[in-house]
C-alpha cells in the first residue's frame, strides 16, 4: 500500500484527495496535516469522512511525515507551498504539489504573475510538470511533481496536438468558465452566494496566473489570449478554444495521439463538451466546429476543476510514480445529472 500524508488537509482540492485515496485500492491515507485545525480529529472538521478516516489533524513535521509516508501531496494556497516541499524534499520523501509553485519554471515569471518572489528556485529545475499524457516517463522518477492548474489542463489538452496546424502570429483565444470551487476554501466576498448566484464574471483579464503556465507547457509555440470567467457553478471548467489554422487540416487526426489516454475523450467535430458529463470525474472531453463563414477551428473541452484539473491529476501522478496502472482508484463516470 502507498503511504499518503495530506498537508493542508481541510481545503476543497485536499478533501477531495482524501476522498480519492480513500476509495484507492492501493493508497492509504497515514497523515493529515492542517495548521488551523491541529488537534482535532478529521472525522469532526470534515464531517463526510465520519466512519471512514480515525486521523487526527496535526501540525506540520517534515521529517515525521517522511518516516511515516511514501509520497506526501501539498494542497495549500498558491504561493505557500514552496516552503513545506522544500523541507519535505530534504527529507527525501517524494511530494506532489497541487498549487502552482513548482509549474512555472522562471523566476522572473513567477515574480510577475504571482508577485512574490519564489522562496525555493534552487528547486524549480527538479520539479515535474504533471500533465500525465505528456510528461510519463519524467513522471516515474520525479522526487516533486508539480501538478498542473485546471484551467491550464483543460487548454494544454486541446491546443497542444494542434500547434503544427495554429497561424502563430495570432493569438489563440480561450474563454474558460470555472465554478466557485476554484477560487478554493478562503472566504471572500466576490464569492459570498447573494453576490455569486446569478451572476457571471469575467476575472483578472490579460494578467491571469495561469497564462504563462499554458504557454510554457505548450513550448512557448503560441501565443494565448486566455479570459476566465467564474460562474454560479460549485464545481467544472467549460473552455472554448478558437483557433486560426494555417489551412484546413484533419483534426481528428490530430487528436488520434489520445486514443490510448485513460482520461481524454475526443468526442469529435459537432459535438462540445459539456460540464455534467465530467462533473466528479477525471475525465477531460473535447470536441469541435469549423466555421467555415471566419475559417476559424472552434474546440470546446470540459473538465472537473477538483478533479481532472486538480486531485484526480495528482492520483494519476501519483500511480505513475509508484509503477501502478494510472487509471487505478479513478475510474469513474461522471455525476449527470
Amino acid at each position: 500500500m502507498i503511504r499518503v500524508g495530506i498537508v493542508g488537509a481541510t481545503g476543497y482540492g485536499a478533501r477531495e484527495l482524501l476522498r480519492l485515496v480513500l476509495a484507492h485500492p492501493e493508497a492509504e491515507p497515514v497523515a493529515m496535516v492542517s495548521e488551523s485545525a491541529a488537534g482535532q480529529q478529521v472525522s469532526d472538521v470534515l464531517p463526510a469522512f465520519r466512519g471512514l478516516v480515525e486521523l487526527s489533524l496535526e501540525s506540520f513535521d517534515a521529517a515525521s511525515l517522511a518516516q511515516r509516508c511514501d509520497v506526501v501531496i501539498v494542497g495549500v494556497p498558491g504561493t505557500k507551498s514552496a516552503p513545506f516541499v522544500r523541507d519535505l524534499h530534504e527529507t527525501g520523501v517524494r511530494v506532489l504539489d497541487l498549487g502552482p509553485d513548482f509549474r512555472l519554471k522562471d523566476p522572473a515569471l513567477f515574480r510577475q504573475y504571482y508577485k512574490v518572489d519564489h522562496p525555493a528556485p534552487e528547486l524549480l529545475s527538479d520539479a515535474v510538470y504533471g500533465m500525465a499524457p505528456f510528461h510519463r516517463e519524467a513522471i516515474a522518477d520525479a522526487r516533486i511533481v508539480a501538478v498542473p492548474g485546471c484551467y491550464p489542463l483543460s487548454v494544454i489538452v486541446p491546443v497542444a496536438p494542434l500547434l503544427d496546424a495554429v497561424e502563430t502570429d495570432i493569438p489563440v483565444v480561450v474563454d474558460a468558465v470555472s465554478g466557485v470551487s476554484g477560487a478554493g476554501r478562503s472566504l471572500s466576498e466576490g464569492f459570498h452566494f447573494p453576490e455569486m448566484n446569478e451572476d457571471l464574471r469575467a476575472y483578472k483579464l490579460a494578467v491571469h496566473q495561469h497564462t504563462p503556465e499554458i504557454e510554457q507547457a505548450l513550448g512557448n509555440r503560441a501565443l494565448v489570449q486566455f479570459t476566465p470567467h467564474v460562474a454560479p457553478l460549485t464545481r467544472g471548467i467549460l473552455t472554448t478554444i478558437t483557433f486560426r489554422p494555417r489551412q484546413s487540416f484533419d483534426v481528428a487526426s490530430a487528436f488520434r495521439r489520445y486514443e490510448s489516454e485513460p482520461f481524454v475523450r475526443v468526442l469529435g467535430a459537432g459535438r462540445p463538451a459539456e460540464v455534467r458529463y465530467v462533473r466528479g470525474s477525471n475525465f477531460c472531453d473535447l470536441g469541435w466546429v469549423w466555421d467555415e463563414r471566419t475559417g476559424n477551428l472552434i474546440v470546446v473541452s470540459a473538465i472537473d476543476n477538483l478533479m481532472g484539473g486538480t486531485s484526480g491529476m495528482a492520483v494519476q501522478c501519483m500511480n505513475i510514480m509508484f509503477g501502478l496502472d494510472e487509471s487505478t482508484g479513478l475510474l469513474a463516470g461522471g455525476m449527470a445529472p
